[in-house]
């Protein structure tokens, strides 16, 4: 007696969404502007504007930066705006913060890009094993933006997942 082997998950209306194949290549740079301050402290509006004058802003082409003072300085907001006018016709992407709030920043604009009508009332997977630093809040976005439309969410993969939701 032989029997056809039957790919039940291919065959089904479920819909995996992996996060990782959204993750934008580019380098991923903190850019710490202690190095432009008066002994690490003291922002010296003048020569911080020669310092931002004479970097080599190209060096960040195609990069996801992140911008921060990690010492213990009062930097004004106009410091890090002036920044981003000499980087931005380089980077891809500039934020004030860590790497970690990066990360989110990009995932948040990716998943308000994302078009979600072909989920529309089907049973939704997203997919949770990653090799790339997917931020957990990106999970909890894609989720709330998931969740008015699809049938059902569940995390994890197609042979153990994880139910979230269930519309009724």
């Amino acid at each position: 007696m032989s029997s056809e082997i039957v790919n039940r998950v291919a065959n089904s209306k479920l819909k995996t969404i992996d996060l990782e194949d959204f993750y934008p290549e580019g380098h991923r740079t903190t850019i710490d502007i202690k190095q432009w301050l008066f002994h690490e402290l003291i922002l010296k509006e003048t020569d911080f504007r020669g310092f931002l004058k004479n970097h080599d802003w190209s060096q960040y082409k195609n990069h996801f930066v992140a911008l921060k003072c990690s010492a213990d300085a009062i930097i004004p907001s106009w410091a890090y705006m002036l920044i981003t006018t000499y980087i931005s016709p380089f980077a891809k992407k500039v934020i004030v913060g860590e790497l970690n709030e990066l990360e989110t920043c990009i995932y948040q604009e990716i998943i308000s890009n994302f078009t979600i009508e072909e989920f529309k009332d089907k049973p939704v997977i997203i997919k949770g094993c990653s090799n790339k630093p997917i931020p957990q809040t990106a999970y909890t976005m894609l989720v709330e933006k998931l969740q008015p439309i699809a049938k059902s969410i569940m995390f994890g993969e197609a042979c153990s997942s994880v139910p979230l939701f269930k519309n009724n």
